[in-house]
């Protein structure tokens, strides 16, 4: 199966020349979502650049002083934390079209780290200017609060089936999620590659590396996926479906009430 997000010609150079928004294929997703041609031009201007990032090179650190958001042009990213006891909490995945670096718009400092799960492109705007700018563009200022709901959105609904889903919930839903993602963006949703790493996925769904691998087994034995290392289609979606919502379990009661009566 060949990758979803082909990256070419990908070099960690620091930066890759000028940036034109309105030819990016995933704008729609980003800051430019919906502005006039004159605006889109004047976000152009404060873009500082376009940085290349190697597979497994951060992008930023916990702890690191805030400066500029970071659109994802090219490749896959994650963001983590590190707890008290030093483990590592993955908060999040990221492909192009999503905007970086929001945690830290309140205190000045990132919450997190971004690590490029791939050879990656980002394009590089200077948070101070690009407020300036969206105080005379209001149509930018209104793309920008949407961008921050989704993100809040996504960290809400992260916490919610961390802490209320069964484990092979959390599994069914991130992968539907994630064909669903690459399903807005013009690619398959039911066929996909995972860039992440098994170790990568425990520490998103809050669960061992084993648990990954056992509910991945389970579900090709199933016949709900085919999976071949990290490539993975969904041949089931009904399945996965009514797993992510609990439904399967619904179905179990009320068949095991009729039996009984």
């Amino acid at each position: 199966m060949n990758a979803i997000i082909p990256i070419q010609n990908a070099t960690p150079a620091k930066n890759a020349g000028k940036v034109n928004c309105a030819l990016c294929s995933f704008n729609r997703f980003c800051l430019p979502q919906g502005l006039s041609d004159g605006d889109v031009a004047r976000l152009e201007q404060i873009i500082a650049r376009r940085r290349r990032l190697s597979r497994d090179e951060q992008l930023f650190s916990m702890g690191a002083s805030f400066g500029s958001l970071y659109a994802v042009r090219l490749g896959h990213f994650k963001t983590a934390q590190v707890n008290i006891h030093g483990e590592q909490q993955v908060t999040g995945f990221h492909m192009a079209g999503d905007l970086l670096g929001m945690d830290a718009i309140g205190s000045g400092l990132h919450n997190c780290s971004a690590t490029a799960l791939e050879d990656s492109e980002v394009c590089e705007i200077p948070f101070g200017r690009l407020q300036e700018l969206a105080m005379q563009a209001p149509a930018l200022m209104h793309q920008f609060h949407r961008v921050l709901g989704r993100a809040i959105q996504r960290e809400q609904a992260v916490m919610l089936f961390r802490g209320s889903m069964r484990a092979d919930q959390r599994m069914a839903l991130f992968l539907l999620n994630m064909g669903a993602r690459y399903s807005a963006r013009g690619y398959s949703g039911n066929s996909y590659q995972l860039r992440m790493s098994r170790e990568d996925i425990g520490g998103y769904l809050g669960l061992t590396i084993e648990s990954v691998s056992r509910l991945l087994a389970r579900f090709r034995k199933e016949g709900w996926i085919a999976l071949d290392n990290r490539d993975i289609r969904i041949t089931d979606r009904e399945q996965l479906e009514a797993l992510s919502t609990g439904r399967d379990v619904e179905a179990a009661q009320d068949a095991g009430q009729r039996c009984a009566a």
